[in-house]
Order: structure tokens, then C-alpha cells, then sequence
């Protein structure tokens, strides 16, 4: 079943709820929801400072808390909404795990993984760009700005 786009907001504005949560503990401001069947079965934030991890992105924490809720590697159901594109390491782990459906606000021009290689998201995902691009963007350049 695919959410409306009323659906789409309300869940991204959850995942920037979660991005705030990063940026109040130093780490890049990116949240993510796992939601299936109109219901946030997972909700993680960046911790890669925190866990000391590189792979402690908000994607990859909510991907391994949404298999352990279902008991299944394969997330075709669900949908992730991220506030920020993910790179190619969480886009991998997106193909691998056969997302239903990506939701992601802002473009990542740096790392995201349509700079890095569009064919890493699996063919069957539907991918939907831009709820809130413009306050999850702002996020992250003013998190690098206060760093500078």
C-alpha cells in the first residue's frame, strides 16, 4: 500500500525528530523512521561518535532494529525516511535488506549514493525525494558550519 503524501510528511517530520536528537549529542543531525504498515516499527539517529562505529548511521541502526522487530532480513514492506540521502554504505545495506520504499529530504551532492552509483538501491524500491529537504539540509550545513 503506498502512503499519501500527507503519510510522507508526517513520518519525515518524525525523522527530523530524531536528527534533533543528534545534533543535541555532537553528531551529524541525520534521523531515521522504518514504518510498516502505517506504524514506526524502528526510530535511530547518527551515533557514530557516541558507539565509536562508522556504520552507526541513522539508516543502518534503524534497518537492524526493524529486521530484529519483523524477525526477517527483508524490509519489502517497509519504508525508511531519512532526513538526509543515504550514502553508498546504507544504500548497500537497503539493496541487501529489499526496501519497499526510500523517503529521503535532502540530497547528499558529497557522499549520497546517486553521486556514488544510482544502481545501488534495489530496482524494486520506490524512491520519493524532497519532504522537508530544505529544514533537514539546513541541519546538517549548519552542524559543519559550527564545527568551522
Amino acid at each position: 500500500m503506498t502512503l499519501s503524501i500527507h503519510s510522507d510528511e508526517h513520518y519525515m517530520r518524525e525523522a527530523l525528530k530524531q536528527a534533533l536528537l543528534a545534533k543535541e549529542e555532537g553528531e551529524i543531525p541525520v534521523g531515521a523512521v522504518v514504518v510498516a504498515n502505517n506504524r514506526i516499527i524502528a526510530r535511530a539517529y547518527n551515533q557514530v561518535e557516541k558507539l565509536n562505529d562508522p556504520t552507526a548511521h541513522a539508516e543502518m541502526l534503524a534497518l537492524t532494529a526493524a529486521a530484529n522487530y519483523l524477525g526477517t532480513k527483508y524490509l519489502s514492506d517497509c519504508s525508511l525516511y531519512v532526513t538526509l540521502e543515504p550514502c553508498g554504505m546504507c544504500a548497500g545495506a537497503l539493496y541487501w535488506g529489499q526496501l519497499g520504499k526510500l523517503v529521503y529530504a535532502a540530497a547528499d551532492d558529497k557522499r549520497g549514493y546517486t553521486i556514488l552509483n544510482p544502481k545501488l538501491i534495489h530496482p524494486r524500491t520506490e524512491v520519493v525525494r524532497g519532504p522537508f529537504a530544505g529544514e533537514a539540509g539546513a541541519l546538517v550545513v549548519d552542524f559543519f558550519k559550527n564545527l568551522r
